[in-house]
Formats: structure tokens, C-alpha cells, sequence
């Protein structure tokens, strides 16, 4: 639970942003380029750089080292930001939060994965995700009710917030153990894993540090070709990794969440209105990540991959037609929120779980590494180039953005036939029966 909450913070942070978009287009008067990067996207930015070098430490000195610098960062990110007076201080503190964000989507997931047994590891690792969900409900419901408050710098105080869980997330990772499967595989530690097993209330502990140790064993001692990360040995799993980080973005889900309040005001609703229903978002967003958890240790990933997919093509599919035939903005609402449900149920639950476990111990922070990057640079660059598209100024679909909708509808199709056709089952089975299966198949 407490190295999920740095997903809290995450979620927290990616959406509160959604707030203070407007109030800080209309304070310092940006072009929709500028505002578009240095503004909506830039902690995503720093996300990127986090995800992609977050490996490197987490993998060197430990996953809970990372963890508390995680914890730091959000935190300075939160007051910086807060307290910014101009663009460019702005950007440079949100920056600091995306990269906190980069560097917990390598490590907590990676730590929950392996402190975890088979039979519990899905919805354990998903843990991660609902505290996303939960902090992204939370930041809408903040910004709904800060709204208003300090007149024209209620923005400074959605972003401020924040501070208060990042301080409490930092000071209570002090109280948790370093990963063991980490303390066997990396630093050979195997006295201190057997008493972080024993604490953690493991059985067969001896027989677990034997298939770690066996593992590490048969990795250390591959040729110089087949441990390079980027090796043909690892090529079946990079391709799941990617394509899963790849499938999530081009689903929307960003551009949806940043976004909400415009989309909303876009479809009829007035400011405070879009804002309420993007509160109706973050809970239907909680809500069927719960259902979610449930399912992925009973169904498996690849179920809930194929289920959410079908969700997200009939959803996508209406909501493009809504637009395109003004529909009413109610009947747009519910086929947004059935858009977030598939999210929720399927590639929201799946994503960091699905990540986590089909690398092996010697490699999975890199490996969570490379997921979480090619997650989040195509987050960054849909959020980037979202105000080219839809600025009711200068937008290219500014009359009607119907035609984003039908694309991402599209991909989504896509992503069906990857699922059914490439995407192995992984619940139940243990990290080294995996490693077994992946690598020395693959």
C-alpha cells in the first residue's frame, strides 16, 4: 500500500494540471504551441526523462531509495509550481513532478511485483494503478471545490495541495523493507532477503531464494551478446512491453483526462458543469478499476485486455458520432464514461501489472524502464500537440473534433487483434516460470 501511494501522487499530479489549464491560458496569454508544451506537457516531459533513467538507480541502489527521492520530488514539484510566477519557473517545477512521476512508474510497480505472491500479484501491482484512479478523482474533486478561492490564483492552490500527501507518502516509505527478490539478484544479499521474506510472511522462503539465486545465476552467466539489454534473447518481451505502452496512449485516455473540462465545454456544458462531470469521470474511473482488481487474478490479463478493448471501440465509436451529429451533450457523457470504464477494466488494470512481471529479476527495472517510457513519451506528445487540434481558435477540428475520436477508435481496433493474436496469459504463474517461458523461448 505504501509503495502504491506514489500512484496517488502520480495521478494526482497528471490530472490536476486539467484545473489550472484554462485560468493560466487567459494569466499569461500564451500561443496554443507554447501553452500546449511548456505548460500541459512539460511534467510529462519530465515524465519521459524519469521513466527512461529511473531504471538505472532503481536497478543500482534499490527499489526503496528510489521510492523516498520519488517522494522528494513530487513534493518540491507541488510548492514550486504552486508558487511560480511566470511560464518558464512553471515549466521548470512541473518538470520536477513529471520526472518524480517517470521515476515511480519504474520503481513502485517494480517493487509490488516482487514482494508479491503468484496468486496475488495482479491485484497487489494493480494497487498501484487504483491509487492512480483515486488521486485522479481527488485532483478533479480538489479543483472542483478550489475553484473560486483566492480569486484569480485558485490554480496556485489546486497545484499546492499537493505538497501534503507527497510529505506524508515520503516519510512513511522510511518504514518499508528493501525489495528481496533485489537484495538476492543484485546485491547477493541472500541473509537479509531470507529476514525481508520472513517479515513479509513468505513460505518456502529457502526453496524462493533458490529460483532467485538460480536466476540471477543463469543471466550472470549468458554471453556478453545475449545479456545486452536490446538482444534478440529479450525480443518477445520488449514487443509485449512496447505495444501494451503504445496501445494505452492511442486509446485517449490523456487526451480525455487533461482535457475533460474542455471537451465538456466543447459538447455544451458550462465551465462549473465541466468541471462536476469530470468528477463523474475520476468516479467511474475508481469504480471499475475496483471491478478491475477483482477480476485480473480471476480472469487473467489477457481477458480484461480483450474486454476493454471491445468497450473502448463501441465508446470511441458513439462519442465521435455525438460530436459529429451534436448529439446531446448527457447521451456524449455516457458513452464518455463507458469510454473510461473500458479503461479502467482493461488497460488501466492490466498495464503496470502486465509490465512488471514479464521481465526478468535481472532486468526488470530496466525493463519496467522501457514500458513505462514508450508509455509516456507518446502520453507526452498526444498532450503536446491536443491545443494544435483543439484550440477553438486555431485548432484544426476546432468546429468539430469528431474525427479525433473515430482515430483513436481505430487504433483501438488494432489493439484487439494485437491482444487476440500476441498477448500471453501471466496470471498465476511465478516471475522465474515466466522468465522460463518469455526469455528462453522468446
Amino acid at each position: 500500500m505504501i509503495a502504491a501511494l506514489a500512484g496517488f501522487i502520480f495521478g494526482f499530479d497528471t490530472v490536476v494540471i486539467s484545473g489550472a489549464n484554462l485560468p493560466i491560458k487567459e494569466l499569461w496569454h500564451t500561443s496554443p504551441w507554447f501553452h500546449g508544451f511548456f505548460i500541459m506537457s512539460m511534467a510529462l516531459w519530465g515524465t519521459v526523462v524519469g521513466a527512461l533513467f529511473g531504471g538505472l538507480p532503481t536497478q543500482k541502489y534499490g527499489r526503496k531509495k528510489v521510492l523516498l527521492w520519488v517522494g522528494i520530488l513530487f513534493s518540491v514539484s507541488a510548492l514550486g509550481s504552486a508558487l511560480a510566477t511566470d511560464p518558464y519557473v512553471f515549466s521548470i517545477f512541473r518538470f520536477i513532478g513529471g520526472l518524480g512521476i517517470g521515476v515511480s512508474s519504474v520503481a513502485a510497480p517494480t517493487y509490488v511485483s516482487e514482494i508479491s505472491t503468484p496468486s496475488t500479484r495482479g491485484r497487489l501491482v494493480a494497487m498501484y494503478q487504483f491509487n492512480i484512479v483515486f488521486g485522479i478523482l481527488l485532483a478533479f474533486l480538489s479543483n472542483y471545490f478550489l475553484q473560486g478561492v483566492g480569486g484569480n490564483n485558485d490554480w496556485r492552490w489546486m497545484l499546492g495541495v499537493m505538497a501534503i500527501p507527497s510529505l506524508i507518502y515520503t516519510f512513511m516509505v522510511f518504514g518499508i523493507p528493501e525489495s528481496p527478490r533485489w537484495l538476492v539478484a543484485v546485491k547477493r544479499d541472500t541473509a537479509t532477503a531470507r529476514n525481508v521474506m520472513a517479515r513479509l510472511g513468505m513460505n518456502r522462503i529457502d526453496e524462493e531464494i533458490q529460483l532467485i539465486t538460480a536466476s540471477a545465476n543463469h543471466e550472470a552467466h549468458a554471453s556478453n551478446n545475449d545479456q545486452h539489454f536490446f538482444s534478440g534473447k529479450y525480443k518477445t518481451i520488449l514487443w509485449l512491453a512496447f505495444f501494451v505502452a503504445f496501445f494505452n496512449q492511442w486509446s485517449g485516455i490523456n487526451f480525455i483526462l487533461y482535457y475533460a473540462p474542455e471537451i465538456l465545454s466543447r459538447a455544451g456544458l458550462a465551465a462549473k458543469e465541466s468541471l462536476f462531470n469530470s468528477i463523474a469521470i475520476g468516479g467511474t474511473n475508481l469504480l471499475f478499476t475496483f471491478l478491475g482488481l477483482y477480476l485480473i487474478d480471476r480472469l487473467g490479463r489477457k481477458t480484461l485486455l480483450v474486454i476493454g478493448s471491445v468497450g473502448y471501440i463501441v465508446s470511441l465509436a458513439m462519442v465521435a458520432w455525438c460530436f459529429y451529429a451534436q448529439a446531446s451533450a448527457g447521451l456524449l457523457m455516457v458513452f464518455l464514461l463507458l469510454f473510461i470504464a473500458a479503461h479502467a477494466i482493461g488497460q488501466g488494470a492490466v498495464i503496470w501489472v502486465f509490465i512488471s512481471e514479464i521481465f526478468p529479476n535481472k532486468v526488470r527495472a530496466m525493463g519496467q524502464s522501457f514500458g513505462a517510457s514508450v508509455h509516456w513519451v507518446f502520453a507526452a506528445l498526444i498532450t503536446l500537440i491536443t491545443p494544435v487540434f483543439l484550440d477553438e481558435k486555431d485548432g484544426i477540428f476546432k468546429d468539430n473534433p469528431w474525427p479525433i475520436f473515430g482515430f483513436f477508435a481505430f487504433m483501438m481496433a488494432l489493439q484487439l487483434v494485437w491482444v487476440l493474436t500476441k498477448v500471453p496469459e501471466t496470471k498465476g504463474v511465478s516471475l522465474e516460470e515466466l522468465e522460463k517461458k518469455l526469455v528462453r523461448e522468446g
